[in-house]
């Protein structure tokens, strides 16, 4: 088949970008002729809370990327449409994240549809239909997408149930979200830690990705305080105001035992950070699916997960990590048992065997079963 995959994409940067990069990828592996529409204007400066929208990675090799879509101008959707439309697509797989994005993609979904001279079927691979911080308009923008589209797929089961709620919302699939094996491979940990100054022989947890109040780094550093000799590894850039977690650090006097790197961590460096590290912590208030409990199962990283959203679907509990309450507590607890009863053996070879759930062959066997 012609694929069109209307997403984000290089020169891009962020997860979104990456994983459908690698989806095109793997859906030109299984034969299929795939073109990438991608946005020239993503977010406007005043709406992106990060220093930059864009990485100085190399682009993807082998991969079709056209540049053109703007989010804010209509006139440029019916011209994006139109184009697309042109290219006599059989199936067009648009993802989803947000909100903002309904006006833009549905109307070039319908435009693309109207005028291609061949039936179009579209689906929608929806990472969340209606977004942790919660803004006016979310429904009515998400509804408007929602009928652009033939069916769905998601990688969180709560995101299905999200979009079952919208009346006359198609058929919904689940595929659990796909291991980012596009890292490259580990480090030696001593060499790792050398590398971020971090002392060898102390146990450390990683928190890693963009920080916003959903993603409870602060219940983490609470955490923290509950558990002496335990160091923390902050790997991320802030969106949004850090003084609080600051605050948190120096009233419990974490200095010493936080390692902080506040900027986006590049592809290139990601293997560093979680090859440093010994467990990795996603203590969301908060959430669908993460990509970053993907990233830990391909570096073979145990994680302590919260019980919200589908957090719970990628990790089992006492297996492949801990699935604990979104307090500082549970977390602190988790923590302790992890390093005090040495459990990093049996939950390493734990994640080893979760690992196989999580291919990319599934999630494209789905999207296509879809499209058909």
């Amino acid at each position: 088949m012609k694929i069109l995959l209307l997403s984000p994409a290089h020169p891009l940067r962020g997860g979104i970008a990456a994983s459908s990069e690698r989806l095109a990828q793997v859906l030109q592996e299984a034969g299929h002729e795939v073109v990438i529409y991608s946005f020239k204007l993503q977010y406007p400066a005043f709406l992106f809370p990060g220093k930059t929208q864009f990485t100085d990675d190399p682009p993807p090799p082998g991969l079709t990327i056209k540049t053109r879509l703007n989010s804010v101008n209509p006139l440029n959707w019916l011209l994006v449409g139109s184009e697309m439309a042109r290219e006599k697509p059989d199936k067009i797989i648009v993802r989803f994240w947000l909100p903002f994005m309904g006006p833009c993609k549905g109307t070039v979904l319908r435009v693309a549809r109207w005028l291609s001279p061949k039936k179009t079927t579209v689906t929608a691979l929806v990472d969340n239909i209606i977004p942790h911080e919660k803004r006016p308009g979310d429904r009515l923008f998400a509804r408007y997408f929602i009928g652009a589209c033939d069916d769905f797929v998601v990688m969180s089961r709560s995101v299905g149930e999200e979009i079952k709620g919208f009346a006359g919302a198609g058929e919904v699939r689940f595929a659990p979200h796909p291991i980012y094996d596009t890292y490259g491979a580990a480090l030696d940990k001593s060499t790792a830690r050398r590398q971020l100054g971090i002392p060898d022989g102390v146990p450390v947890v990683l928190f890693f990705g963009f920080i916003r109040a959903y993603k409870g780094l602060d219940l983490l550093l609470q955490a923290l305080a509950q558990t002496p000799g335990i160091h923390a590894l902050i790997a991320g850039e802030c969106y949004e105001d850090w003084q609080p977690y600051q605050d948190i650090i120096d009233k419990k006097k974490l200095a010493e035992r936080v390692h902080l790197f506040t900027d986006f961590i590049p592809a290139a460096e990601v293997a560093v950070f979680f090859s440093a590290a010994d467990l990795v912590v996603q203590p969301y208030r908060s959430a669908t699916q993460s990509g970053i409990s993907q990233i830990a199962y391909h570096f073979e990283k145990p994680m302590i997960v919260t019980n919200v959203g589908g957090l719970p679907e990628i990790v089992t509990d006492g297996v492949s990590g801990y699935v604990a309450l979104p307090e500082p507590g549970a977390i602190a607890g988790a923590m302790q048992d992890f390093f005090a009863n040495d459990r990093t053996a049996v939950m390493q070879e734990g994640v080893r065997r979760e690992k196989a759930r999580f291919s990319w062959e599934n999630l494209v066997r789905v999207l296509v079963n879809a499209l058909s």
